[in-house]
């Protein structure tokens, strides 16, 4: 039996095409052919010689240095504004801004898209609600036409709105400042050439972090993994009695402390997938699920400082200042445990009857989430089938090498490569590899670096310029628009800066890491994972009231014990 024929024509049916005969030459000779030649060669020397340029524009942009080195500023020196004052210099911090701007013009230009930015996402619920408006005529229109298709059988028109499809991903906050970054890549091209552009866009901006998260978070939430970890925090949850309440208080206090061993985004990856497993699918109030969710990103953002290596705004600094993990146990990870104890109980006080009478509609609800967190539920039987121990071992493996090469992507995305590899092995064992979550946080989290590696000319010299605890205020406020790494990153900038400066920078930073999405890295996976459970989607607004109150309970623990 001959196997189906399909659209590509192979080399024997151009022969026997040829009347029959199977001597006819494949390729046609003469003028035809030498016809080709004289178009496509002088085209292929085109684009060749526009590659060239390319390359040549982007080496003379390297030598240009886009961005400007903070240092190469003429008066806006790394000093304290307090110091500049009295040595007769500059002594305002918005003069400082007001030359930097002057000597740079486009500094405003990249600071004003990157505000845009961020109001857009504060938009984004509103842009949902508009695709659903545009989607909805779309379909009564639909409706009217006499022939409506469905070639792929999903149930839907095969024809969708334009529109509504461009409104849904404008309300994608993952997306936003992916989106905002082709604005500012054409800014860059207008305003210095297409060379600076692809410059640092290509060579000066550091993916790791984003491609890290990626992997990080595809790895964390396979099934082995997510049943290792519910397993242990089941222990504490018993100590409950397994109510909803136990688990509550087991994952919003012990998961947040494990981001200090197997890095914060597989933290907040594991706490938010069991969340969603064991408290938000038994639907509790809109203010216990912000309550929850604000405590969830700030207990990850200062639950990684007990270690050195697992949060990024600790990272940037330890190995330049010294810092190593005895410091930041003695320093910063009792406070911080502190703090997220004292978050919790705080609001399990104001939420104390809701949580409790959560245990009764475990019976009715009987729920269960997808251990993957990109589908809704998975059958009880299957959560009872046993993972061999070695299937685990081998996965726990693979995340302690991504963990120890989180600095060389090569190493983790071939190590990530070689896991697929062994899932699909292993595929009676594993939960579907779901990688769309994990590549929209990868996206949200590159813009953001792209955007802010042109902030520095504005934060720098306002951490600068502060007192001890003005800086620990500025750094927490300004990290709620700022990734906390990027805020700590560039205290490292500042020279002179005293120990008990950088204590608070840091300090100020971590505990700012739970007012907005993008203010801690971590942050996306964890939205990306819940914001199903919230109606039109995660409400900026409501993420910042509801993160306030252990903010400050957190900035307490850090400044007064």
């Amino acid at each position: 039996m001959l196997p189906p024929r399909t659209g590509i024509r192979h080399t024997d049916d151009l022969a026997i095409d040829r009347a029959g005969s199977e001597a006819a030459p494949l390729v046609k000779t003469g003028s035809a052919f030498s016809l080709t030649k004289l178009v496509f060669l002088p085209l292929l020397l085109l684009l060749g010689s526009a590659a060239h340029l390319v390359a040549a524009g982007a080496e003379s942009a390297a030598a240009a240095e886009f961005p400007r080195d903070l240092a190469s500023y003429s008066v806006a020196s790394t000093a304290p504004a307090a110091e500049m004052c009295s040595t007769g210099g500059i002594g305002s911090v918005w003069e400082v801004l007001a030359a930097r701007a002057a000597e740079e013009p486009f500094n405003l230009v990249a600071s004003a898209i990157f505000f845009l930015a961020v109001v857009h996402t504060f938009f984004t619920a509103r842009f949902r609600r508009w695709a659903h408006v545009v989607e909805a005529r779309h379909a009564a229109r639909q409706r009217e036409r006499p022939r409506v298709t469905d070639n792929d059988g999903d149930g839907q028109p095969d024809e969708v709105s334009f529109g509504g499809q461009v409104l849904h991903y404008l309300g994608e906050v993952e997306a936003v400042f992916g989106t905002w970054a082709l604005v500012l890549f054409g800014a860059v091209v207008w305003c210095k050439g297409l060379g600076a552009a692809i410059h640092y866009f290509a060579q000066r901006v550091d993916f790791t972090e984003p491609m890290f998260v990626v992997i990080i978070m595809a790895l964390a939430s396979t099934r082995p993994v997510l049943r290792l970890a519910e397993q242990c925090l089941r222990v504490f949850a018993r100590l409950g009695g397994e109510t909803p309440l136990a688990w509550w208080l087991s994952l919003l206090t012990l998961a947040p402390l494990l981001g200090s061993f197997i890095t914060e985004p597989a933290a907040m990856t594991i706490a938010a997938l069991l969340l969603a497993k064991q408290f938000y699918a038994l639907r509790p109030s809109t203010a216990l699920k912000y309550a929850t969710l604000g405590l969830l990103f700030v207990n990850v953002s200062v639950g990684g400082t007990l270690t050195h290596f697992a949060a990024p705004p600790v990272l940037m600094v330890a190995s330049k200042w010294g810092w190593g993990m005895s410091y930041m146990l003695a320093h910063f990870g009792w406070h911080a445990a502190l703090g997220i104890v004292g978050s919790n109980l705080v609001y399990f006080l104001i939420f104390r009857r809701e949580l409790s009478a959560l245990g009764t509609a475990v019976q009715s609800h009987a729920p269960t989430v997808r251990e993957n967190g990109g589908a809704r539920a998975e059958s009880a039987d299957s959560e009872e089938v046993a993972i061999p121990a070695w299937v685990t071992l081998v996965h726990l493996l693979f995340l302690s090498f991504t963990v120890w090469m989180a600095h060389y992507p090569a190493l983790f995305v071939g190590g990530f490569l070689f896991f697929l590899a062994f899932a699909k092995a292993t595929a009676h064992h594993q939960s579907r590899i779901v990688l769309r979550e994990p590549m929209l946080v990868g996206f949200f989290l590159a813009g953001l670096v792209i955007h802010g590696g042109l902030q520095a000319w504005w934060i720098q010299p306002v951490l600068g310029s502060m007192g001890e605890l003005p800086l620990f205020a500025s750094a927490t406020v300004l990290t709620a628009f700022n990734d906390n790494a990027l805020i700590t990153y560039l205290a490292t900038l500042v020279p002179d800066f005293s120990e008990p400066l950088r204590y608070m920078v840091v300090a100020g930073a971590v505990t700012g890491g739970g007012l907005t999405v993008i203010a801690n890295a971590p942050n996306p996976a964890g939205q990306s994972i819940l914001q199903r459970y919230f109606e039109d989607g995660i409400s900026p607004l409501g993420l910042l009231a509801a993160a306030l109150l252990p903010t400050l309970i957190v900035a307490g623990a850090f400044l007064l014990l």
